[in-house]
């Protein structure tokens, strides 16, 4: 009856689910890493590798909101095939249509699932390196 539709949508969460499922895998080593680079300064007693958490949590900030950007385009483009005739399927995975709203970069940067994890991660850093300097002047 409507093969052709659920077909496309089926098609279209799939690649919804591949994209929570990146994002998911950045945060993981995103936290693998930091927390690496973290021993890393204890035990060496070197802030150059906390130092090193400011290049690296940026990048993935941004890996993590491209997979939600994306994840936000192709849950528009199921909407937009959920609403179509069975006739109009052509089976498009193009979600460029789909850049206004809340489908920006900007947006999701700003997304409550991402920063509260990776600003986080920047103000740990800080915390270490005040922490390690009042126990170094402190004996």
């Amino acid at each position: 009856m409507y093969e052709n539709k659920l077909k496309h949508l089926e098609f279209i969460h799939n690649t919804i689910n591949r994209m929570s499922t990146n994002s998911f895998i950045v945060k993981g080593w995103a936290i693998t890493l930091i927390s690496a680079l973290f021993v890393l300064a204890q035990k060496d007693s070197n802030t150059t590798y906390a130092i090193l958490t400011y290049f690296a949590v940026p990048i993935f900030w941004y890996l993590n909101a491209f997979f939600l950007l994306q994840e936000r385009r192709y849950r528009s483009l199921y909407d937009d095939v959920r609403l179509k005739d069975e006739a109009s399927i052509d089976f498009s995975m193009d979600t460029r249509g789909y850049n206004t709203g809340q489908n920006t970069i900007k947006e999701c940067l700003k997304s409550k699932t991402i920063w509260p994890i990776y600003c986080l991660m920047l103000l740990i850093p800080i915390g270490i390196y005040l922490c390690c300097n009042l126990i170094k002047y402190s004996c």
